[in-house]
């Protein structure tokens, strides 16, 4: 049985994907203390399923994915309070770059300041046209607080990522595709049809090849480069210690299908 979460919406709408759809639509899905623990334990769950081949985080409405952090809750925090705050944040954007499946997120409309650290953290943006980026909390007296500075920085370059955060500005689905925050742009009406395709083609793929991919990227951008490639030499020897290796490779010899199963 699938369980529930607040202010979250848990669907599997292909074998072995699974959809998270934020769902504050009155507080245009900021983000809170409850809605971050949420998040949190939507993850560790399906990230405990075997057979979770691929995550869609989406936010519910047209208007955003997520607005952002709850500016309301943050007003009267203490320091101590703010600290703690941030702590959860970096903890669940840490938890979802580790997840062990592919994370995608679909981001319609605003993705601003901890919305945007939140579609950092996955492993790639897919976007509406009409969707806003944006790290606008130096107009609020803050800076960002969930990896802002650091993940953007590393996706962008530290130059495109000073512009951001130091103006606040509100950047187009365009502009960021340009600036590669986000993959690939669709209408509104066809973002999830597109994610859900991307979906199923690494969902057709080896697991364990796929998660081991990941792995690597995430791993290899902050070693050297010969450090970063020793470690893809024992992944892909690690490959062939696998049941799908065997699979993969006698299908294309035989010229048919792949049917792997997750050994």
């Amino acid at each position: 049985m699938t369980p529930t979460f607040d202010h979250l919406l848990l669907t599997q709408p292909q074998d072995d994907v699974w959809l998270i759809t934020i769902d504050r639509p009155t507080a245009l899905n900021a983000l809170n203390k409850a809605l971050l623990a949420s998040l949190s334990q939507a993850f560790y769950w399906l990230d405990s399923l075997p057979t979770t081949k691929v995550i869609l985080l989406t936010g519910s409405g047209d208007k955003a994915f997520v607005a952002g952090a709850d500016v309301a809750a943050m007003q009267s925090m203490t320091a101590l309070e703010a600290r703690e705050f941030s702590h959860l944040g970096m903890a669940l954007m840490h938890q979802i770059e580790a997840c062990a499946a592919p994370v995608i997120a679909l981001v319609n409309g605003f993705c601003l300041g901890g919305g945007c650290e939140l579609a950092l953290s996955c492993d790639y943006i897919l976007a509406s046209e009409n969707a806003v980026f944006g790290q606008p909390e130096v107009s609020l007296g803050i800076t960002p607080g969930f990896g802002g500075t650091q993940r953007l920085a590393r996706s962008i370059g530290k130059g495109n990522a000073m512009q951001w955060i130091l103006t606040g500005d509100r950047i187009s689905a365009q502009e960021a595709l340009k600036l590669t925050v986000c993959s690939q742009v669709f209408s509104p009406a066809e973002l999830l049809k597109g994610g859900l395709a991307q979906a199923e083609n690494i969902a057709k793929n080896a697991p364990h090849a796929v998660r081991f991919a990941k792995q690597l990227i995430h791993q290899g951008v902050n070693m050297s480069l010969q450090d970063g490639c020793q470690l893809e030499t024992e992944r892909f020897a690690l490959c062939f210690t696998t049941q799908d290796q065997t699979e993969g490779m006698t299908a294309f010899i035989e010229r048919r299908t792949a049917r792997f199963s997750h050994l």
